[in-house]
């Protein structure tokens, strides 16, 4: 029987005999450890692990679970076992902005985002993204209504239920989520900002770094809380500018940083390589 591969990620106070008592508990039963990343944060007291493994046996008659469970209940863990093979049904929801969208559809094409898209959603309509490849793809053309934009949200949120969308993208989504919808995503939807927080928050970012006369840029995927622009970090980078680059070269090296750190912080999301450690988070990179 061929070996199925799963990850198991968890945290929980820091305390002597967490790695050995999950490491043991997998050699029980056959498992074999293929990676393992640990960090006990000193300023929380907390301790993150994330835990790749083969299993030749199939595990679904719950004994591994239920011996987790016991680990978990005894260190006071928060814990999640996946099998690898399952891929997230993840919502991509855009705007005017197009170029985050098409970057993740290209990758998801050639095989390097292991996702199913349970949707596109947008608030202009289809034909503003006809030179995108969208087809097979369901997309929904939700507009904002000045004043109503309670009903639009309430759409968005039913969609999200009626898909099973498991991860909310925001690929340039120039739209803020109301306090109950982003509660009811905490945890699964992240946003990518156009610079590099904290610092040039608002409208025209790449406008406020010229004018300082800045020598670099960025941008920051981030998962998205109540308050904007805020979330935890998942990932951030930068490009060095120079007095030459004017708004126009900004914006035009902006969005070369904005689709790659959107696409390394989703595909550290499809690989549940982040937990949340406050208002921070854990990434363990590969």
């Amino acid at each position: 029987m061929s070996a199925s591969r799963y990850v198991l990620t968890l945290s929980c106070p820091d305390r002597i005999g967490i790695v050995s008592a999950i490491s043991g508990r997998l050699f029980m039963h056959g498992a074999n450890i293929i990676e393992s990343q640990q960090f006990g944060d000193p300023e929380t007291g907390r301790f993150f692990m994330r835990t790749v493994f083969d299993h030749s046996r199939a595990i679904d008659d719950g004994r591994l679970q239920q011996d987790l469970g016991m680990v978990a209940d005894h260190f006071g863990m928060d814990w999640k076992l996946r099998d690898l093979a399952e891929r997230r049904r993840v919502m991509l929801l855009v705007s005017r902005f197009d170029h985050c969208l098409s970057d993740l559809l290209y990758r998801w094409r050639i095989g390097e985002l292991p996702m199913d898209i349970a949707a596109v959603v947008a608030n202009h309509p289809r034909e503003s993204y006809r030179h995108l490849d969208l087809d097979g793809l369901p997309f929904h053309y939700l507009p904002v209504v000045r004043d109503d934009k309670a009903q639009q949200e309430a759409a968005l949120s039913s969609l999200i239920e009626s898909t099973g969308t498991e991860l909310v993208v925001l690929a340039r989504y120039m739209q803020v989520l109301s306090p109950a919808l982003v509660a009811k995503l905490a945890g699964r939807c992240i946003n990518i900002h156009h610079s590099f927080l904290p610092g040039f928050k608002g409208a025209r970012p790449y406008h406020q770094a010229h004018a300082r006369g800045v020598k670099l840029i960025g941008a920051t995927a981030h998962f998205v809380t109540e308050h904007l622009d805020e979330g935890p970090i998942i990932e951030q980078d930068t490009q060095r500018v120079s007095h030459h680059h004017t708004p126009t070269d900004l914006i035009r090296i902006g969005r070369d940083v904005e689709r790659r750190v959107l696409a390394q912080a989703l595909r550290y999301c499809l690989d549940d390589r982040i937990l949340l450690n406050g208002d921070k988070t854990v990434v363990f990179a590969l």
